[in-house]
């Protein structure tokens, strides 16, 4: 419940890491279309003529081993991207507060809910390909992509583990629409501490399918790229937001209780 959170001690913050982790798991479609191929590779072992080149199927510990290293550093880079934004927004929302000369965070927080609401519904519709405003987003990260690229390829050839999670801590700063408008929750969120935790929450959620396209490969690629799968997860990102939105604007307090992003303000 990211708006309690903004008006209640740390403890309290907790309850929003579940809308996140499914929030995670739905949107993990879209991270197996922009990172699926690199993971699947890993069930692949580098050959020594040629870094790139794949020569021998790995074993499936080692498959295991090494998917879980390149999302172990994939999830640490949400992190330290949710601190950041945690802390920007701590300090911005401790301005504006004191600014406007008010003791509760309540008012100061309301836009902010609207608009993380509004950017679930909005990528609810770019998951399932009804939309595609957020790949504006994607090209205005491309910059600093761009940037970063050239350290990947000093990676390779990925043939250990620190590798691997080295280069899943870069991909983690891949252009991604889903991984900005979790960043805008966790901008809301008033802290470092409480960013960190919700791009976690949400890291962890699109963990399974990951690790589950590393180790089973093209095949579950393909099905979950399909329009189905891509629209039903969709509907569900979307459904947060509509939730969120009808309980800030009051009135439907019931609705989906422990589940909504933005359930009501605190005081």
């Amino acid at each position: 419940m990211i708006a309690t959170a903004l008006a209640a001690p740390p403890s309290a913050f907790l309850l929003p890491l579940l809308p996140m982790l499914l929030v995670g798991l739905a949107g993990s479609v879209h991270c197996v279309g922009m990172c699926g191929g690199i993971v699947s590779a890993f069930s692949m072992l580098p050959g020594r003529a040629f870094p790139v080149a794949v020569v021998r199927q790995a074993a499936p510990q080692r498959v295991l081993v090494r998917v879980a290293a390149y999302n172990a550093g994939r999830i640490a880079s949400y992190c330290a991207a949710g601190a950041l934004a945690g802390a920007i927004g701590g300090q911005v929302g401790g301005g504006a507060r004191q600014l406007a000369g008010v003791a509760s965070l309540a008012a100061i927080a309301m836009p902010g809910l609207w608009l993380v609401s509004a950017m679930l519904v909005a990528l609810g519709l770019y998951l399932s390909g009804a939309w595609r405003g957020l790949a504006v987003l994607e090209r205005l990260g491309g910059h600093l992509w761009r940037r970063i690229e050239p350290f990947t390829a000093m990676l390779l050839p990925l043939d250990r583990p620190h590798k691997l999670f080295a280069m899943g801590a870069l991909w983690g700063w891949l252009p991604c629409g889903m991984v900005y408008s979790s960043l805008l929750a966790a901008l809301v969120c008033g802290s470092a501490a409480q960013g960190a935790l919700l791009m976690l929450a949400f890291g962890l959620g699109t963990l399974p399918l990951l690790i589950a396209v590393g180790v089973a490969g093209g095949q579950l690629r393909a099905l979950l790229q399909r329009r189905p799968a891509r629209f039903a997860c969709g509907a569900l990102v979307a459904g947060f937001g509509v939730a969120g939105m009808l309980r800030a604007a009051g009135g439907f307090e019931h609705l989906l209780p422990g589940l909504c992003l933005a359930p009501g303000l605190g005081t």
